[in-house]
């Protein structure tokens, strides 16, 4: 070999040493800087890096926000009631060392590798959150509290692989298709339940206004029926007054006026026959046009 191939042969070595130790690092992703299988260093910086061309290799990870959908799973609240929930996440990996050392993958394999470890975090807080509430609250519109805490739960659990979740949203809450006959019924008996209790609590509220009422009236009455008695009694005591105050004026007209009281009470139609002595007291006015006196 001449001296211009060696240089040639040279020249080939050093520059496919130098293209070897040269690689780029793309903003949408992180690179790990392995020798040996050892983390020599982490390239998280956009541009061009370097390495060793032997024995370092060069294991990418991707930096974006990836999106994951959780297998629908069953979920039983604490009122027994199954329900098929369906979930989706967002997250990425936030510390590309641990993840290695958690999972050992790289590359596409390491995106497989996260989100199957992710729905594993994510199904068993779902499970965990929702088991502690009612189904009521799973079905309601408002359940950002409950994704709110699902994610918390799920953050702590994925930082110990290297992953940082973002965002946890429920799409779908369905009861079970092989559930819905048994769970109408048992929803429907619920409310019969329920509709009877109010029922109950109207018709024993109903009960209490009107035994109260009864009892108004009863006292109502009773007060009416004492101060009637209290008026007749003044009434009939005014009266005697006057009677007395008359009789003691002129003894005659009150006589007259009692016997005139007494024919008006015994002469009436169908009871005017009567059996007396002709020389009784009772025919005194009307023996005489001139009263007692005239006798």
């Amino acid at each position: 070999m001449n001296k211009s191939n060696f240089l040639i042969v040279a020249l080939v070595v050093i520059l496919g040493a130098v293209l070897s130790s040269v690689f780029i690092v793309d903003e949408r992703e992180k690179v790990l800087v392995l020798r040996f299988g050892a983390v020599k260093s982490v390239k998280d910086e956009p541009g061009l890096a370097f390495k060793l061309p032997w024995p370092d290799t060069v294991v990418r990870y991707d930096d974006r926000i990836l999106s994951l959908d959780v297998e629908p799973l069953e979920v039983t609240p604490l009122d027994d009631r199954r329900l098929v929930v369906d979930a989706f996440a967002r997250y990425r990996i936030s510390d590309v060392e641990q993840f290695r050392e958690a999972t050992g993958a790289g590359g596409e394999q390491a995106i497989a590798v996260a989100s199957r470890r992710l729905d594993s975090i994510l199904r068993s807080q779902t499970r965990e959150v929702l088991g502690s509430v009612s189904s009521n609250d799973i079905l309601s519109s408002d359940r950002a509290a409950l994704m709110l805490r699902i994610r918390n739960g799920a953050i702590q659990n994925a930082r110990a692989v290297g992953l940082e979740v973002i965002d946890v949203r429920l799409k779908r809450t369905d009861l079970p298709t092989d559930n819905l006959g048994a769970t109408f019924e048992r929803m429907r008996a619920e409310r019969e339940r329920e509709a009877t209790d109010e029922r109950a609590r109207g018709n024993e509220a109903a009960q209490r206004v009107r035994a109260q009422a009864d009892r108004t009236v009863v006292e109502l009455t009773s007060e009416a029926r004492r101060e009637a008695e209290v008026v007749r009694g003044e009434a009939d005591a005014e009266r005697n007054a006057i009677f007395a105050e008359s009789y003691g004026r002129d003894v005659e007209f009150f006589e007259f006026y009692r016997s005139l009281n007494a024919y008006r009470s015994a002469l009436q139609a169908g009871n005017s026959s009567m059996v007396l002595s002709p020389d009784s007291d009772f025919f005194n006015y009307l023996k005489s046009s001139g009263g007692i006196s005239a006798q």
